[in-house]
């Protein structure tokens, strides 16, 4: 039977202004191809993702979730040039009212678009506080019987850290850029980021560095261990299309694509 819609979202007041997405390239050096592209939410002509969660008010916080959505997923599949691209979607835990419900938007347009569930990854942060770690469980556990990838973004820098990984463990964990930064020149940073990385071994999950800017960042922690990156020193963002970097392959370079 189908979940009942949220009430959250029901409620929800409308969204007062309009937004789209810029793409960033997640390089997989293993394979050494695109592993996929991060959605990221802009304003209408690529103004900065402040422009826009400025506007977002607690009243619209569970429409605007399901809108990012449905914008990542229609504009990449409209972008993505193989279908083992996986795509990755931000999320706030505590803009979820109920984990069932709250997908029937994603799913929809997934179905709509064709775009393959199991190619989707959903990032919540640990920047965000979290009050009902049943709760994120709960959400967690109903993504992965659905298929998703499930990640925990900005690791190292925020509210749970360790507490977070005993008490449930994501399919990837992507590691805080002022871990990464000068990495090559900080000993005390790598021995973190060693720490990092055999935990994460233990445990199975993968390890993506963010905020790579240097060609050193990339060579220090590609010889650690780490095989997924995303950060300038590859592409910026591009806005409503896919960046080519080094490591495309000939059918990946992509023109603009208006939303």
């Amino acid at each position: 039977m189908p979940a009942a819609a949220c009430p959250g979202c029901q409620t929800s007041a409308p969204l007062d202004f309009t937004f789209s997405m810029a793409f960033q390239p997640i390089i997989d050096t293993k394979d050494d191809r695109v592993w996929g592209y991060e959605a990221l939410v802009r304003g209408p002509a690529g103004e900065g993702a402040y422009s826009v969660l400025n506007r977002v008010t607690n009243e619209q916080k569970y429409r605007f979730d399901q809108a990012c959505r449905v914008k990542a997923i229609d504009l990449a599949a409209r972008l993505f040039p193989r279908p083992d691209l996986h795509l990755s979607i931000n999320f706030l835990p505590n803009a979820v009212y109920e984990p069932s419900a709250c997908l029937r938007a994603t799913l929809a347009a997934a179905r709509k678009s064709d775009f393959p569930l199991q190619s989707i990854m959903f990032e919540f942060t640990e920047c965000e506080e979290m009050t009902d770690v049943a709760h994120l469980q709960r959400i967690i556990t109903e993504y992965r019987r659905i298929g998703f990838i499930t990640a925990l973004d900005d690791f190292g820098a925020g509210y749970a850290g360790l507490g977070l990984l005993a008490d449930f463990q994501p399919d990837l964990i992507k590691i805080d850029m002022r871990l990464v930064r000068d990495v090559d020149r900080s000993p005390t940073r790598q021995t973190i980021l060693s720490a990092i990385l055999y935990v994460a071994r233990e445990l199975g999950i993968k390890v993506l560095a963010e905020g790579i800017e240097s060609e050193a960042e990339f060579g220090a922690l590609k010889a650690a261990g780490v095989t997924l990156f995303q950060g300038y020193y590859f592409a910026k963002p591009a806005f409503e299309a896919l960046p080519s970097t080094s490591f495309d392959l000939p059918t990946a370079v992509i023109e603009s694509v208006t939303a």
